[in-house]
């Protein structure tokens, strides 16, 4: 590893801020560039002027892991306050708690069951005819049955989704979507929480280092890269071949903002479970901090749709006709000398924030571990860049 050795990362989100630190503190240094103007990518975070609440510019993020490292590397950069998701939905005008619990079972059906007679229960409505689940309809119908999953996934899917659960895989619906006790908090990892000074904060941190330089606005190009030793690309893949195979297939997100004197929902996240309501959910941002207290409220419906050229990709759909073409992409990017694609764009995949930064940290390490056995190296043993 030669000292000061140029590094050019695109993408100024997770995955470039953390691979950029851990390159520049082995003495590279690092140019990131990015298209916004802001740095954080979706993770962005800023304050509202007129109500001061900290707002999740592209829709919420909780941080949770089980990942001891990735969780003391966070608390490095930023205060993480506790948090819990404890996400509502309004299904036929009624309002029930998620994920799928032993409340929302018995206020559901009308009953009070204990765990066992409530695991009985969900049994005798599982579709048991159903012993190879192919799509995601036949893995809920064969786990929770018809009423469950007509009130709680059938429409939400739908309009995320924008298609039939019967066209997307079972394994959207990995595991059992029921918990047989009465916790609501969604997610179930070790460590959970938000940064007290918002994402933005936190990854302006990360950046904060001498040989670390961020350029904002600026767009990046195939090629652009000659005259580094190497380039981390967090971009599109399909963007960094001019789309040679086709548009690689997201989902994207609208949002409808708007505020509210008071408190709009008394809740975080509402999901919409009816497909007659065109929103999946509305989330109010000042719930995900709830160690200030504001008097107005930052309020967004999100509405899911098909990504278009010049929208922000979120969701990679990776249907059949999608993993023809990512299949594709990957074979040029194996091709590709002296770039690394890193990211959920650059890999195609959705990647939970504690997952990007452990493959960011990973990534770089064997990037320096390489280099430094390349120096070591014989000339004539070396590799090409």
């Amino acid at each position: 590893m030669k000292a000061g050795e140029p590094i050019l990362i695109v993408g100024a989100g997770l995955s470039g801020a953390v691979i950029g630190r851990e390159l520049a503190q082995a003495g590279c240094k690092v140019e990131i560039v990015d298209a916004r103007s802001h740095i954080g990518g979706n993770c962005h975070t800023e304050r509202d002027a007129a109500t001061g609440v900290m707002v999740h510019v592209y829709g919420p993020h909780v941080f949770h892991t089980d990942d001891a490292e990735v969780w003391s590397y966070v608390n490095g950069f930023a205060t993480f306050l506790p948090y819990r998701n404890r996400v509502k939905t309004t299904v036929g005008g009624k309002v029930y708690s998620l994920p799928v619990n032993l409340h929302t079972i018995n206020q559901f059906f009308g009953r009070s069951l204990r765990p066992d007679e409530a695991r009985a229960f969900i049994e005798e409505q599982a579709d048991r005819t159903i012993a190879d689940p192919r799509t995601f309809e036949e893995q809920a119908l064969r786990f929770v049955g018809r009423a469950l999953y007509e009130a709680f996934f059938k429409g939400y899917t739908q309009k995320q989704w924008g298609c039939s659960p019967t066209e997307l895989p079972a394994s959207i619906l990995k595991r059992l979507p029921v918990r047989f006790n009465y916790d609501d908090n969604y997610f179930f990892h070790a460590h959970q929480g938000i940064p007290e000074d918002g994402y933005s904060a936190m990854i302006a941190r990360i950046l904060d280092h001498p040989d670390i330089t961020v350029t904002l606005g600026t767009d990046f190009r195939r090629g652009q890269g000659a005259g580094f030793a190497h380039v981390f690309h967090s971009g599109p893949l399909d963007g960094y071949f001019d789309y040679a195979r086709g548009r690689l297939g997201y989902r994207t997100l609208d949002f409808e903002r708007f505020t509210h004197e008071g408190d709009y929902q008394g809740c975080a996240v509402m999901n919409y479970g009816d497909l007659a309501v065109p929103h999946t959910r509305i989330t109010e941002h000042k719930h995900f901090a709830p160690w200030e207290e504001h008097a107005g409220s930052v309020c967004y419906r999100e509405f899911s749709r098909a990504c278009e050229p010049g929208d922000i990709p979120y969701y990679p759909i990776r249907l059949v006709e999608e993993k023809a073409q990512l299949a594709d992409y990957i074979a040029l990017a194996q091709r590709e000398r002296g770039v690394t694609f890193v990211g959920r764009l650059g890999t195609y995949r959705y990647l939970d924030m504690d997952v990007t930064i452990r493959e960011a940290l990973d990534t770089a390490r064997l990037f320096l571990d390489r280099r430094a056995a390349e120096a070591a190296m014989p000339s004539f043993l070396k590799p090409p860049i």
